[in-house]
C-alpha cells in the first residue's frame, strides 16, 4: 500500500511540474508563433494595400473584390510622365501687345506593367486572397466605399482577418486574451486590419515592430 502511494504521490508532482512548466512556457511559445503569423500576415496585407493603391492611381477608385484586384496587377500599366515648364508669346486684344504666357506640359514617356512595379517579378500576388496558416483555405475579407469628409468624396478600402483563424490551433485562453488586447505595442482586438470603410485611410492598425520586420 505504502509502494502504490508514493507511485501516485510521483504521479501528482510529475503532474504539477508539468503544469507549472506549462504555465510558464506556454506564454512564451504562444507569443513567439503569435508574432511569426502575425508578421507573414501582415505582409500580404502590406501587398494588397499597395495593390489597391496602384488601382486608385490607375481607376481613381478601390478594387471591391480579389478577382478584379489581381486581374489588374496583372496586367495593368503605370504611364511614366515628365513634367516641364514652357512659354510663348500671344498676342493680347485688349492691350494691344504681346504678353507672355506660362504653360505646363506633360510628356507621356511610356508605360510600366504594374506588377513589375510593385512585386519585381514575383507572382505572389495571385495568391494574395489567401489568409496565411488558415486551417480552411479562408481569405481575407475586402470591402470598397465611398465616403464623404468635409463635403469630398473619397475611395475608400478595407481589409481585415480574425486572429481566431490565423491562431487557430493555440490555447483557448492564450487566444481570448490576444483578442482583449490594448497596448501600443500589440495588435489591438480580434482582427488584424488595414485600411478603413469610415476614414480616409490606408494605414494597418498594428505596431511599428511588424513594419521594422518587414524591412528587414
Amino acid at each position: 500500500m505504502k509502494t502504490i502511494i508514493q507511485i501516485v504521490l510521483w504521479i501528482v508532482c510529475i503532474a504539477l511540474g508539468f503544469l507549472i512548466y506549462k504555465s510558464v512556457t506556454g506564454p512564451i511559445e504562444f507569443k513567439k508563433v503569435k508574432e511569426q503569423r502575425f508578421a507573414r500576415v501582415i505582409s500580404v496585407m502590406k501587398d494588397i494595400r499597395n495593390s489597391q493603391e496602384a488601382y486608385k492611381t490607375v481607376n481613381g477608385k478601390f478594387a471591391s473584390d480579389f478577382q478584379s484586384l489581381i486581374a489588374f496587377v496583372d496586367t495593368g500599366k503605370y504611364t511614366i510622365t515628365q513634367q516641364r515648364d514652357s512659354s510663348y508669346m500671344e498676342f493680347d486684344k485688349n492691350y494691344g501687345i504681346d504678353l507672355l504666357k506660362e504653360i505646363t506640359i506633360i510628356d507621356t514617356l511610356g508605360f510600366i506593367p504594374v506588377k513589375d512595379s510593385i512585386f519585381k517579378g514575383d507572382n505572389r500576388y495571385k495568391t494574395m486572397m489567401n489568409i496565411p496558416y488558415a486551417q480552411s483555405g479562408e481569405t481575407f475579407e475586402m470591402k470598397a466605399d465611398i465616403v464623404e469628409k468635409s463635403g469630398y468624396k473619397a475611395p475608400v478600402f478595407e481589409v481585415k482577418v480574425k486572429k481566431d483563424i490565423i491562431l487557430y490551433d493555440q490555447p483557448k485562453d492564450l487566444l481570448a486574451r490576444e483578442n482583449a488586447q490594448v497596448s501600443v505595442e500589440e495588435v489591438n482586438g480580434p482582427e488584424i486590419k488595414v485600411g478603413s470603410l469610415t476614414e480616409v485611410s490606408t494605414n494597418g492598425n498594428w505596431p511599428p515592430i511588424y513594419d521594422k520586420k518587414g524591412d528587414q
